[in-house]
């Protein structure tokens, strides 16, 4: 669930699609402190549902300015994530650090790891290094939501061998780049980014599809998609989630929910029950490394560098 900036609904359709997702079997949910009123109306949605231990519940901590660690700060903020999703627990907490040369924040995770209303510790863009500095550290840590896709790679090339040395799983977003991994934008001429109908999210990810390699390249890789979608009888959406699940590091992908606007649960449900052959994985691969992938690493830098620069 992201910020009312992409779009927003009333709260009796936001309720029923929430409610669709669940019997759909959709039941993990990721939010942040700062996505708007985005807790708020997951707790509202959780406090009614009957079977609230069957939903996941995950949000994030995110220090975007220098502070003061203390207990006191980090338990009110747990508090206040408690609070605004009306539980008592909160499954996954994800910690952001704005400024990695204040290394304070190993403090901070240390004490959100001691709270025992925080049921696991996740990072959200950590580079390699710094979660690598947080596990020699002590300190537990057992996911990374980072951005993964066809069009941004950057985990395959050092965060990989680090989340499985650690045991430690990737959450990625970003995986259908704001939706133009999918069936409507293929045959498309490249879109006016200042067009009233491009989401905020699309006028990231088409940068990101620029640096990567172009509109012209991204075409050749819906063709391929689209081939290997209707071989397997799905979508090009499917395909890209099946590229990225299938990677043993990744535990999730994150799709963005956009609720009472947008309503994808029978096309998402489509991405299980099949795989990826080599044959598909081949044809992928021959677009893929005529691309700026490894440039994107070097331009860029690591996960989330993109952040803090």
């Amino acid at each position: 669930m992201s910020s009312p900036a992409w779009g927003a609904a009333s709260s009796s359709k936001v309720i029923e699609q929430f409610s669709r997702h669940v019997q759909q079997g959709f039941t993990a949910f990721d939010m942040a402190d700062h996505y708007g009123d985005a807790e708020l109306v997951f707790g509202r949605f959780a406090s009614m549902y009957p079977h609230r231990d069957a939903i996941f519940t995950a949000t994030k901590y995110c220090v975007f300015q220098k502070m003061t660690v203390s207990r006191e700060a980090v338990q009110a903020n747990i508090a206040e994530r408690c609070r605004r999703l009306q539980t008592d627990k909160i499954d996954l907490l994800q910690f952001h650090w704005q400024f990695y040369q204040h290394r304070e924040y190993l403090d901070a995770l240390r004490l959100l790891t001691e709270d025992a209303r925080v049921e696991m510790v996740g990072l959200c863009n950590f580079d390699t290094k710094h979660l690598l500095d947080v596990v020699e550290a002590g300190i537990q840590v057992l996911t990374n939501q980072v951005q993964f896709s066809l069009v941004d790679s950057r985990p395959i090339l050092e965060m990989a061998v680090a989340c499985e040395t650690h045991n430690i799983k990737l959450l990625t977003y970003g995986t259908l780049c704001g939706g133009f991994l999918a069936d409507k934008w293929l045959g498309r001429s490249e879109p006016d980014i200042y067009d009233g109908s491009i989401t905020p999210s699309q006028r990231k990810y088409f940068e990101m599809i620029r640096s990567w390699g172009g509109w012209g390249l991204f075409q050749e890789l819906l063709r391929v998609l689209r081939i290997i979608a209707s071989k397997h009888r799905v979508s090009i959406s499917n395909v890209a989630t099946r590229w990225v699940l299938d990677f043993p590091y990744v535990g999730a992908v994150i799709v963005g929910a956009r609720m009472g606007i947008s309503d994808h649960t029978d096309e998402n449900l489509a991405s299980f029950g099949w795989s990826l052959n080599q044959s598909d994985l081949d044809m992928i691969e021959e677009v893929l490394k005529r691309s700026r992938r490894c440039e994107i690493f070097k331009d860029m830098g690591d996960c989330g560098s993109e952040y803090r620069t």
